[in-house]
């Protein structure tokens, strides 16, 4: 599991930056009533995609919260006074608190099951009756595009899946909460090409292949037989679902 306090000077700029936090936030907000007063976005990382929500949509209150300290940092320096620091399993926050709710890029980090019922249960918690709660769901298959570097990593072994679309919808269902659509948009600027697999792989980002292990190894060398070291491969495409409270 990567160390997110040590990503966050890079995330941003590893992760597609403005172009993604666009199409990730234009994605969302499709799926959020223009009614909406209140938006909490759980696991906001750096705030990229936060400031977009709250700049698109000026009558609404956004607010951030994420765990991870010097995410927040960068957040609450993108949005003063819009950001707490909280577990996403125990938000800080009464019922019915929020219009919107939405965890972009966080169902598929849970420790898990449990761990992701409780994120669930959470959001719908804070929404109110008539609100929405919008997620990603499916993201290691969002970036399996059928690319050479995929072909190469296809033997290793599998990391369990927490935000399968299935289940996500169940665990919603459990919570009162009943599908209201979906959406899906380009990670622009997250096509891998060979060489950074090799570094993703080598600072921990597969988690069933340890940095340094000799099946870690292995994998690189024969990543870097693969041609064209350095040019990108097709952008994931990511889905999201949204969910409607009932009121």
């Amino acid at each position: 599991m990567l160390d997110y306090d040590k990503e966050a000077e890079r995330y941003d700029a590893s992760r597609g930056g403005e172009p993604r936090a666009a199409a990730a936030a234009d994605a969302v907000l499709g799926l959020v009533p223009r009614q909406a007063r209140g938006l909490l976005d759980v696991a906001c990382g750096t705030g990229i995609v936060t400031r977009r929500f709250a700049a698109a949509r000026p009558g609404m209150r956004v607010t951030g919260v994420d765990l991870t300290p010097a995410m927040v940092r960068q957040a609450a320096a993108r949005l003063p006074g819009a950001v707490v620091r909280a577990d996403s399993r125990r938000l800080p926050f009464r019922d019915g608190q929020f219009d919107a709710v939405c965890t972009v890029w966080l169902l598929h980090l849970a420790a898990g099951p449990a761990d992701v019922r409780a994120i669930v249960g959470e959001c719908a918690r804070v929404l109110r009756p008539g609100g929405v709660y919008v997620t990603t769901v499916d993201k290691a298959a969002s970036h399996n595009v059928g690319s050479d570097i995929d072909v190469v990593l296809s033997p290793r072994p599998p990391s369990p899946v927490r935000d399968a679309a299935a289940d996500v919808e169940a665990h919603a269902a459990a919570h009162g909460l009943v599908p209201a659509g979906r959406a899906r948009f380009t990670g622009h600027g997250q096509g891998r090409s060979p060489r950074r697999t090799i570094a993703d792989l080598r600072r921990g980002w597969f988690v069933t292949l340890p940095p340094g292990e000799p099946l870690a190894e292995e994998f690189a060398r024969r990543l870097a037989r693969l041609p064209d070291q350095d040019r990108p491969r097709p952008d994931p495409v990511f889905s999201l679902r949204a969910f409607h409270k009932p009121g």
